[in-house]
């Protein structure tokens, strides 16, 4: 995988790109950057052109500055198109990158191919995400860091029984990736992809193209029934759920993921 970077209106965004064939683009979770999708791309990158994003202001993209807009993470996407030559793409998304995926998929039909939206929600935040969210952000400004105490609610978001029982080095990624995290740009973040969050319901019903969406059993931060309903509000979208598994299907269950992106993607 080759580092490259695309010019955006959120920022400098670092991307990692390997692989020949039709372009497969990633876009993980808020804390996470775009080595969540390794297993992935380790699979793929012999059929496909397989686009890891670090989206912004996390890993190697420039920090944020200010809260932003789905319609300007969807903007993102095509860019980031832009940048590589790439007319068209499938979008592989989780949870934020899940939400930003049928986005781009409603407003940009002439640029997407398949879209697989995991662990993802189209629902506007409920009253415990539009408070317990930004409090965790409050106090890591405080202690200069999602370190410390911050770090069990942070597995306890992502990670579920199995993961945190019997994937020490899940749990490992999870600890450190939040550790570095820099916590201006992931206080932006936040703002917008919980407490700020738009009901995308009626936007997904546009949706053309066509769409896998994957739940986790184990996912506490977004439920069966509500990534259930996200699926529901997409016209002929496929839905499938994933056991033993909690909000990082692909980073903890890399093996089905693949699967369900084969049957899926591979025509």
């Amino acid at each position: 995988m080759e580092d490259q970077y695309a010019e955006t209106v959120l920022g400098r965004i670092r991307l990692r790109v390997g692989g020949d064939g039709p372009a497969m683009v990633c876009w993980p979770s808020l804390l996470m950057d775009g080595t969540l999708w390794d297993a992935q791309a380790a699979y793929f990158a012999d059929r496909f052109r397989v686009v890891l994003v670090d989206p912004p202001g996390h890993g190697g993209s420039s920090p944020l500055t200010r809260p932003f807009e789905f319609v300007e993470c969807a903007r993102v996407v095509v860019q980031i198109l832009d940048a590589l030559g790439i007319d068209r793409a499938h979008l592989v998304g989780n949870s934020w990158g899940g939400m930003i995926g049928g986005t781009f998929a409603a407003l940009h039909p002439d640029r997407i191919d398949r879209a697989v939206l995991m662990n993802a929600t189209a629902s506007p935040a409920g009253l415990r995400q539009r408070i317990e969210y930004p409090a965790l952000v409050v106090a890591a400004r405080l202690l200069g860091g999602m370190r410390g105490p911050l770090v069990g609610p942070v597995r306890d978001a992502f990670l579920g029984p199995t993961s945190k029982r019997d994937r020490p080095s899940v749990v490992a990624y999870v600890n450190d990736m939040a550790s570095r995290a820099d916590v201006e740009s992931v206080r932006h973040a936040v703002t917008s992809v919980v407490p700020r969050r738009p009901d995308q319901r009626q936007l997904f019903a546009s949706i053309k193209a066509p769409v896998l969406v994957v739940a986790g059993r184990e996912d506490a931060t977004f439920p069966v029934a509500e990534t259930q309903a996200m699926a529901d509000a997409i016209p002929g979208a496929a839905f499938a759920v994933l056991e033993r598994t909690a909000h990082l299907a692909a980073l903890e269950n890399p093996t089905e993921v693949n699967a369900l992106l084969e049957d899926f993607l591979v025509q």
